[in-house]
């Protein structure tokens, strides 16, 4: 028996199917970071320049080309999915590397300082900025700065916003960010004063709940601070001690308690020429530590300063340290016969 001869079996290979590797759009991206920030379409559509019905159509296009829901529609707000949060934290990197990209490339094509924009906090603006920016108009009378106070929590929105370039500001109370780093200035000293003639300007140690007593009018102090002096007054843990002025302008405070018996909490460098003239005293309180603030300069990690702001910042590094209580009170002290000279010289004068 004879059987058909077999035919050799062929072998092929079924094709294999794979979603295709989206393509990411630059612009699509900057749209989905707004849209995060906005949490709205309107507002994210006005801040990149584009109408509602635009921004929709790019952001459906986004997720049609990875292939997820990037966002959740509410009634009230739009919210990121999980998908669109892991997106989300990859497309801000690649933005804010893009805009640095472009500064830096037009910063080196010109060549040139260029301009910048920096914060303070209320403690650096009351001591070493207008000395710091006069030594720097002198130097560079052709740049232009701008200038922000306020208290870290603001600063630090505009520094995210990338609205300022850096800031300077007691960094204690800052939270921890990988995108944000925090480069240490300098300790800057801080006591309680009064007014000369006040009841606690005698010159003896005081109590720190009759400082309390009269009202401390301060800028807004570290939590640190705030618990430690909350111990000394015997308050319960977590009240912190009341202030009956908080304000960021130093100087707005320092006139409060020249002009009444309210104690103003400030750094030493902010009052040293009402100590020296006399007019404010350094009060010593018992059992407490020196105070001081935290000075920090932050700024946006991964983001390369402007020349202008390389500058300011090693102006900042080189400034000279601030002289503590004890050595003000002791200048003020030596300044005392010189006062009372004049005062003498001026009272002949005026009865001749």
């Amino acid at each position: 028996m004879r059987h058909a001869a077999r035919r050799p079996r062929s072998c092929s290979l079924r094709p294999v199917l794979t979603r295709p590797r989206p393509t990411v759009d630059f612009r699509r991206l900057t749209h989905l970071v707004a849209l995060a920030d906005k949490r709205n379409f309107a507002r994210a559509a006005e801040q990149v320049n584009l109408t509602q019905p635009a921004l929709t159509r790019s952001v459906q296009a986004a997720e049609a080309e990875f292939g997820m829901r990037l966002f959740d529609r509410g009634t009230v707000a739009v919210k990121p999915t999980p998908a669109g949060e892991f997106v989300l934290e990859r497309a801000r990197r690649l933005v804010f590397d893009s805009r640095c990209l472009t500064r830096d490339v037009s910063l080196y094509r010109e060549r040139a300082l260029g301009d910048t924009a920096f914060g303070v906090g209320p403690f650096p603006a009351a001591t070493f900025l207008a000395p710091l920016l006069a030594e720097l108009r002198r130097d560079h009378p052709g740049v232009n700065l701008r200038v922000e106070v306020s208290n870290w929590e603001l600063l630090l929105k505009r520094l995210v916003e990338e609205d300022i370039e850096f800031f300077v500001s007691d960094s204690r109370d800052i939270p921890r960010d990988p995108g944000v780093r925090i480069e240490h200035l300098r300790k800057e000293p801080g006591s309680f004063f009064v007014r000369t003639g006040h009841p606690l300007s005698s010159g003896g140690p005081v109590e720190l709940r009759d400082v309390w007593s009269y009202g401390v009018a301060s800028v807004r102090v570290p939590k640190g601070v705030r618990a430690a002096l909350g111990q000394l007054l015997h308050l319960d843990p977590g009240i912190p001690p009341p202030l009956a002025i908080e304000c960021d302008d130093v100087e707005i405070l320092r006139s409060v308690s020249l002009a009444s018996d309210t104690v103003l909490a400030a750094p030493n460098a902010a009052v040293e020429r009402e100590i020296a003239s006399g007019s404010l005293v350094a009060l010593a309180v018992d059992g407490l530590e020196p105070l001081f603030s935290e000075m920090g300069i932050v700024s946006l990690r991964g983001r390369t300063p402007s020349p202008m702001a390389s500058a300011v910042i090693a102006r900042l590094h080189a400034l000279p340290p601030t002289g503590d209580p004890v050595a003000l009170r002791q200048r003020a002290d030596a300044a005392k016969p010189a006062r009372r000279r004049r005062r003498d010289d001026a009272s002949r004068a005026s009865g001749q």
